[in-house]
């Protein structure tokens, strides 16, 4: 099975400048992450936008909406900021014939302690795993887009009450 990877920007892409002071994107993360994971997955990986997931508009989803829906690939993997990941699954969900799984990370890839490496696991064994549907994948844990929220205070993905 072949996975269809969409970069979209978020926290899990982010790392240190250290001339500047400021958090930049990291277009090779994924690859880094892959290779350091030892993922011999077949994918296609496709960098649709490098965006704070704060900064996305309804265009930017209907971005993602429009390369998830054409991707002949039935599993797909979209790597995105936590703030507004909830909101991208809400958009995808009307599409019913693929596996779509959404993930992200709290601390950047490139630092020490990330959860990036972590979540990117879970999420591809969770693409080739789950049934047709629109996932969120945080914390080890796998949501249903409809089922999940993020709790700002503690930093983690839960099942509302």
């Amino acid at each position: 099975m072949e996975i269809r990877v969409l970069i979209t920007g978020g926290t899990i892409a982010k790392r240190y400048d250290e001339i500047s002071g400021a958090l930049l994107f990291d277009e090779a993360h994924l690859q880094k992450m892959l290779t350091q994971g030892r993922s011999y997955t077949p994918m296609q990986i496709e960098a649709l936008m490098m965006k704070d997931s704060l900064e996305m508009t309804d265009v930017d989803r209907e971005a993602i909406f429009q390369a998830v829906k054409s991707a002949p690939q039935k599993a797909i993997m979209i790597t995105h900021g936590t703030d507004t990941m909830v909101e991208t699954a809400k958009k995808l969900s009307t599409i019913t014939d693929k596996t779509v799984v959404l993930v992200g990370a709290m601390i950047p890839y490139a630092f020490k302690n990330s959860d990036a490496l972590f979540n990117v696991g879970v999420a591809l064994g969770a693409v080739q795993s789950l049934k047709e549907g629109v996932y969120i994948v945080m914390n080890g844990r796998i949501f249903a887009w409809d089922r999940v929220e993020k709790d700002k205070k503690r930093g983690i993905f839960i099942e509302p009450s």
